[in-house]
């Protein structure tokens, strides 16, 4: 969440493949009516973006215009052309008007095999389209917050190897064996794991990078965590736009 250098409290949602077309859309009208109202969203103390699935993207990017809500999307490909069958450019994707995109996912690398080579390229391709990266990292197994936290800095190390600008790169921790769960990780945890990764990419010259949790991140959890992190990424605890409004209820009380 915010803290004392008066960074934004910064709430993300992906709808993965749940949501149908037609339901993403009314979802994100949704979201575009609630955010319009919220002082702390009209102040910019809290920004929002969301992240539906990818053939929804025109529609949901329609949905919110004129709102303070930013679209990404889930995934992108490491060429902008070629003969690239079934690939999304993120060139294309900037042009439909994305601002984010997610990289690296936990059910990328295990569902389609994408490696620590193929999340560098991508991340490098979003950079290179003007888009800021969502880069999502986390330990596979419970452990403590130093191994933890070591295993997320060599994930970020090896994803930034090739990118120049990375001004507006969000960090998203998200344990893998959290995903998914009735519960997120414990708030210690964390928030333990959250400095770690903040003082690592300050000391490379990436302070303004946001550092974000997910990983079952739902209603109630904001308020445990320390003022070191800077928001939350959501999943299915955010597909009912109450609860969302509720967790930017939160994150304007939390600042």
């Amino acid at each position: 969440m915010a803290d004392d250098d008066g960074r934004p409290v910064l709430l993300g949602a992906s709808l993965k493949l749940y949501l149908d077309i037609d339901t993403s859309v009314a979802w994100a009208e949704s979201l575009a009516v609630i955010a319009r109202a919220h002082p702390a969203v009209i102040a910019g103390e809290v920004r929002l973006f969301i992240l539906p699935s990818l053939p929804a993207l025109d529609r949901v990017i329609a949905a919110v215009a004129g709102s303070p809500i930013a679209v990404g999307a889930q995934d992108l490909f490491w060429a902008d052309r070629g003969a690239y069958t079934g690939a999304v450019s993120g060139a294309d994707l900037a042009r439909l008007g994305c601002r984010y995109v997610e990289v690296g996912h936990a059910e990328r690398r295990h569902v389609f095999g994408e490696d620590d080579a193929i999340i560098r390229r991508k991340l490098t391709a979003a950079v290179r389209n003007g888009l800021t990266p969502v880069l999502c990292v986390g330990e596979e197994t419970r452990q403590d917050a130093d191994l933890a936290a070591e295993t997320c800095i060599a994930q970020i190390e090896s994803a930034i190897a090739d990118s120049g600008d990375l001004s507006d790169l969000v960090v998203a921790y998200e344990p893998e064996w959290a995903i998914g769960q009735a519960e997120p990780a414990s708030p210690d945890h964390v928030t333990e794991v959250v400095a770690r990764l903040r003082a690592h990419l300050a000391q490379r010259g990436l302070g303004a990078a946001a550092v974000i949790y997910g990983g079952s991140a739902k209603p109630g959890l904001l308020s445990t965590l320390s003022s070191g992190v800077d928001g939350l990424f959501l999943g299915r605890f955010a597909h009912e736009p109450q609860a969302f409004a509720s967790i930017i209820d939160e994150a304007a009380r939390a600042r």
